[in-house]
Formats: structure tokens, sequence, C-alpha cells
């Protein structure tokens, strides 16, 4: 009988919640009484909307929860035959492996090859065996021959998969992930997964594996195991089982689905039988394709077929504009040449691999980044404001930033300060400023946990507070760098509706994403950068449905756009939003 890698039993979690006065409560239990079991050779998903536990869970297999972030634990977690309560967290890393949602924080060295081989030399591995731990990892993932390049020269996927080789070379069988891909444009993401197919397939090591982005996880899982709201088991099978057979209880409970499977429950809404429901987009690609054959595909919902050109159309009244920029960062040209104009009440979205210079172009048109004369040619100008130049007041006033990061931000100790920081520094009355704190506060969920310290919170809560920073100032411009990794289906849906109803009141919004299928479903607009340099500008269904054009940019079509590409009617091949699909208006909030 083969003994699992990672056994939990009736796992019941509650951290300590800090006070003012230097002593703590106990928080509600997150995850409560969970079991679950991976196997050598397994891939287990652990779903659940935010909050539940996910992240807890999986601190909890090496004792980092709770030898390092306090807490009460009742249940066991058992790693190689270890009882993780009492083995010390660094007697278990030749076991159990984390690898975090940014690799930027587990990054320690100045080269790859010396990042690989710090576990094993703190393990205190003889410095052959090091060294031959290292190489083998290092070829496992493809960086061998980037050894000696410094980690921070490689691109996001780049780093994952150097964080990935890290937990290889430390000798541990069992790997826990932590959305390793929240921060990866598309073809990061592949390269990650294919790094840990490889690893999987050799059936010694198990995978844990908490993820929001289905699109690729799904057909990689082997099990999915569900969490609830409060913590609690939900479900627990095999991963089509679930995902599919499922899908319309996983749907009520907040949890992300793939797209595939979201699209065919729209489908069957509208009576176009999909059975089984597709799991992956080539699954509804083929589905699709059998219904048109046999001529039972209805028309979609009023879409605009492609054209050849992706040309923007005129802009009126520009809120921001962006002429001829070019910066440079350390003998790297990071923006070349950027020119775009975006009018008042536009939803944007600038999408590009990583390092395409997104982040930089954000930054920028809020003044958060404000570089060296020398390094910058061009201007750029928001709400008639110069941001490398104007008063912080009136630029707060004006324009709201919102990091990808959600803890670059934070600067109190509280949720409600935390909202309020920016408005009293503008020095509105007390009373405006308690009312609009207590709004957003209600408007993203967060009321009960106004006393929390910001670092308290979960992944997906940080990244509403992050937000709400920004709402709170009502700004007339908002940008948001990544707005919807570490979210739950319902609470980035309820955001994306929110950043709408923003642009429909007049709100410029800039998003800044790799998540395609995010920017087909609600931008109005696209963006496309590849080394600096703008390549496609124009509308989603345009450039979103033009392979060629991402391709350009370093990026996939949409999940959606992918399946519908191959259909014979145009009408069809113009589909890329799930809101293009035809639907029963009694239905309307299937796969939202």
């Amino acid at each position: 009988m083969t003994h699992p890698l990672l056994d939990v039993r009736g796992l019941r979690v509650r951290h300590h919640v800090p006070h003012d006065d230097g002593g703590h409560t106990l928080g509600a239990p997150a995850p409560d009484a969970v079991d679950l079991a991976v196997a050598p050779g397994e891939v287990v998903l652990l779903l659940g909307p935010s909050g539940c536990g996910k992240s807890t869970l999986a601190l909890a297999t090496n004792g980092l929860v709770p030898h390092v972030v306090p807490a009460e634990v009742t249940g066991t977690v058992t790693t190689a035959g270890r009882d993780v309560a009492t083995t010390r967290t660094p007697e278990l890393a030749g076991d159990v492996a984390m690898v975090f949602q940014d690799p930027d924080a587990q990054v320690v060295t100045g080269s790859v090859l010396d990042e690989v081989c710090f576990a094993p030399e703190n393990l205190c591995r003889p410095a052959d065996e090091v060294l031959a731990r290292a190489e083998t990892a290092l070829r496992q993932v493809g960086l061998w021959e980037r050894r000696g390049d410094d980690p921070a020269v490689l691109s996001g996927g780049g780093r994952q998969r150097l964080a990935i080789a890290c937990a290889l070379a430390a000798g541990a069988r069992m790997l826990v992930l932590d959305e390793p891909t929240a921060n990866l444009d598309p073809a990061g993401v592949e390269e990650v997964y294919a790094v840990l197919r490889s690893v999987v397939a050799a059936g010694d090591r198990g995978v844990l594996l908490v993820e929001h982005d289905l699109d690729v996880a799904a057909a990689f899982a082997d099990r999915v195991v569900v969490l609830d709201g409060a913590g609690r088991p939900a479900a627990d099978g095999p991963a089509r089982e679930v995902l599919t057979g499922q899908a319309e209880r996983l749907a009520a409970l907040g949890v992300w689905l793939p797209t595939a499977t979201l699209a065919g429950l729209r489908l069957r809404a509208a009576g176009v039988r999909l059975d089984p429901l597709p799991l992956t987009p080539d699954e509804l690609a083929t589905g699709l394709e059998r219904l048109d054959t046999a001529g039972r595909l209805p028309a979609p919902a009023t879409v605009v077929p492609p054209t050849a050109a992706a040309a923007p159309e005129p802009v009126r009244d520009t809120v921001l504009t962006v002429d001829h920029l070019t910066v440079r960062r350390g003998g790297r040209t990071v923006l070349d040449d950027v020119s775009l104009a975006v009018g008042r009440g536009e939803l944007l979205a600038v999408v590009g691999a990583n390092g395409a210079g997104k982040s930089t172009l954000a930054q920028l048109a809020t003044g958060v980044l404000r570089p060296r004369r020398r390094d910058v040619a061009g201007t750029v100008r928001v709400a008639g404001l110069d941001p490398r130049r104007a008063d912080v007041r009136d630029l707060t006033a004006a324009v709201g930033f919102v990091f990808q990061n959600p803890e670059h931000q934070f600067v109190t100790g509280r949720v409600d300060d935390e909202l309020a920081v920016g408005l009293r520094a503008r020095g509105l009355p007390a009373d405006e400023v308690a009312d609009r704190v207590d709004q957003v506060l209600d408007r993203l969920g967060l009321t009960a946990l106004r006393d929390r310290h910001p670092f308290w919170l979960s992944g997906g809560q940080k990244r509403r507070l992050s937000v709400g920073t920004a709402l709170v100032c009502r700004p007339e411009v908002l940008v948001l760098d990544e707005p919807t990794y570490g979210q739950d289906r319902e609470r980035a849906v309820e955001l994306l509706d929110l950043l709408t109803a923003l642009h429909d009141d007049g709100t410029t919004v800039v998003v800044v994403s790799h998540d395609m299928q995010l920017v087909a479903e609600h931008a109005t607009r696209v963006v496309a950068l590849a080394d600096g340099r703008v390549v496609a500008d124009g509308r989603p269904d345009v450039v979103l449905g033009r392979p060629d054009l991402l391709a350009a940019a370093g990026l996939r079509p949409p999940p959606l756009a992918r399946a519908t590409r191959g259909l014979r009617d145009p009408a069809w091949r113009a589909v890329t939003r799930l809101a293009d699909l035809p639907l029963t208006p009694a239905l309307a909030e299937v796969g939202r």
C-alpha cells in the first residue's frame, strides 16, 4: 500500500487577530474540519472562495502555520510520515516545498545557480551533491543555460520556473503551490505547467495546487477538493467529475470554473445541449463543431464580425494622453515611442507579455513612477496634469492607482484607516470620511474586517482593500494593475461589475491584465504592448479575435475565442465573450 506524501485530517485553523493593545483574539476557523491526502504522482487542486483558508492550509503543510504564523490548530497534518505539529519547519524542508504567488518573495541570491543551491546547502548536503541537485533541477525547468544570470533578468514565467527548481533541488517529494501563475502572462503559465507535468510524470512526487485560473489547471489536476465560504469541505473527487458534474453547485459557491465549462452552462441555459460539459477550450471547440455540422448551433447574440484592421475609433473628450513616450531604465528601453489617447468613460485594457512595459506605462500615467528627466522623452497628461510634476494632492484627487501587489500600498494598521488615510490627507470633514469609508467597506464585503490589520487579510481580501483605497477618493481616472488576481469568482464579478458601472458613469478605467477572458468580457478597448511598443489598439473583439495580433504581443487568444475560431459562421468566429453566447434571459446569471 502506498502511503500519502501529505495527509491532512480534521484540520481546523483559527488565526491570532492582533489588537492595538498588544493582545489578540482568535478569528473564525478557516479551514474548518478538512481532510485531504496527496499520493505520489497525484495532483490535487484546492478550490474555494477567497478567505476560505486555502493559503492557510497550504502554509500548514510545512509548519509555517502555526510555527511561524501564530494560530490555534486542531487536527493533524502529516508530511512524509512526520507530524508537522511536533517537527520544526526547517526539518520539513526536505519533505515539502512551497512555491508562492510571487516568486520574487522567495529570491535571496544574485544568480540562478546560487538560488537553486541555497536550499540543499542549508540542508547541509555535500558540495558535489548540491551541484548535482542544482544541475538536475535547472535542466528539468529549462534554466541550466541561464545558470549565471541574475534572477531579476528572467521573465515572470522564468522566475516562477526558478522557484520550482529550488523546490526540486531541496529534494522535496511534496510540492505545494499557492497560485503560482497569478502574475504570469499566458506564455509564462504554459511554461510553468509544462514543468509541473514533467515533475509529476515520474510518479514519485505529489502536488497540492491552489489556483483560480482553471483554464490550464483543470486538465492538469487528478483530483479536486473544494472548500465553501466558511472553510468547510464541499466537494472531493476526480477533477472532471467535480468540475463538470457539480458545475452549478460550484458556481453557486462562488468558485471559479474553466471558461469552457462556463460556456457549456450558458449554452445549456439557452437550450443548446453540450453533453458532457466541456473542461477545456479544445473540448468546447469539438462540441461546437459537432453542433455546427449537425445544423443545431443557433445564432449567437449580436456581435460584429472582426474586420481586417485593428485601428481604434476616434477618441473624444480625452482625459489621458500619452505622446511619443520613451522610457529607459538601466540602459534598457522599457517604453519605445508610445502614443495613445484615452477618452472619458472608456474601460481600456492594456495587455502584453511579462516585461512588455504595461506596469511602467500605468505607473507613469499615475505619477507613481517619476523617473529622472534624462531617462524620459515625450509627455503624459492625465486630467490636465503632468503626473511627473503635479502636486501629490491634486494628482490623487484626479487619478487612482491600484498596485499589482496590494501590500505595496498599505500604510496603516487597520482596514478602515487604510481607506480613510487619503481622504484625511485631503482635509475632508470627518463625517464625510466616515460615510465614504462605510460605503466602500460594504460594497467590497469588508465591513466585518474593518478593525483588522491589512496584512492579516487573505490575498483576495487584500486585493479588494487595495482597490477600495483608490475608489474611496472617487478619481476621474482609475488605473488598476492585475485587479482580479487572487479573487474568487463572486468577488471578481462584483469588482468587475463595479468597474463597469464606474466607466458607465464617466470614470475612465484602465486595467493592466494577463487575463484575456476578463479583457474580452469587460473592456471597451484593448491596447497590446510588445517590447515597449504598441502593436495593436482597437475593439476587444477585433484585437482578441486576431491570433496574429496577439502573437505579436506574445499572448494567446482568450479560451472562448480559441474554441470558436474554427466554426463556419463568421458571427460565431467573432464570439470572444461569454455574453455573446445565446442565452435565456431567466438564466442570465449562469456563468457570470
